[in-house]
């Protein structure tokens, strides 16, 4: 980014390359929605490209990248934007998914696995949930996340811990599994 900030403009490609897919998984799994998913993402990393020139070198610039990154999906997510699309089955996306789908039941698994995983992340505190998921699906560390989420270090590992608590206890009801 400095580099950028610096005039190498066509740097910030790789950047681009680097970060796009982090961000999108866990931007999708907050918004329950592809489409719009890619929109908060493009949406983030145009604004980071805008406000290169604010960028203190000092911090990290994937940092940086996550607190945009959020704050632009929590107003997405408060907008209540995250009605279900349909998908169009002649698109090439779809043909795209039918033709790499793995076995029926293998990927019906996989796919009612998503379902509660997601169901359980929706129910949790914003907070646990957001950390939860820029811990496992964005691979942030406790650091990284304090600073996204603009909390304490211990804030931050104490709402993965708890977030963590609470999908096992959840995961074990709707999957009906008893304690």
């Amino acid at each position: 980014m400095r580099q950028v900030q610096r005039g190498e403009l066509p740097l910030f490609e790789e950047l681009v390359r680097r970060y796009r897919g982090p961000l999108l998984r866990v931007v999708v799994s907050k918004l329950q929605d592809r489409i719009l998913a890619e929109d908060v993402v493009q949406e983030a990393l145009l604004a980071a490209f805008a406000a290169r020139h604010t960028y203190d070198a000092q911090y990290s610039f994937r940092t940086w990248l996550w607190t945009i990154t959020l704050r632009l999906c929590h107003k997405q997510w408060k907008r209540g934007a995250t009605r279900a699309r349909a998908v169009v089955s002649d698109s090439p996306q779809a043909e795209q998914a039918v033709s790499s789908a793995p076995p029926a039941l293998e990927g019906l698994l996989s796919s009612e696995r998503a379902e509660l995983l997601q169901q359980a992340l929706e129910e949790l505190p914003e907070a646990q949930a957001d950390a939860v998921r820029l811990r496992f699906f964005g691979g942030l560390q406790y650091d990284e996340i304090a600073a996204a989420m603009d909390s304490s270090l211990s804030g931050a590992k104490q709402r993965v811990k708890h977030g963590l608590e609470r999908l096992a206890e959840r995961l074990k009801s709707l999957s009906g599994v008893e304690s």
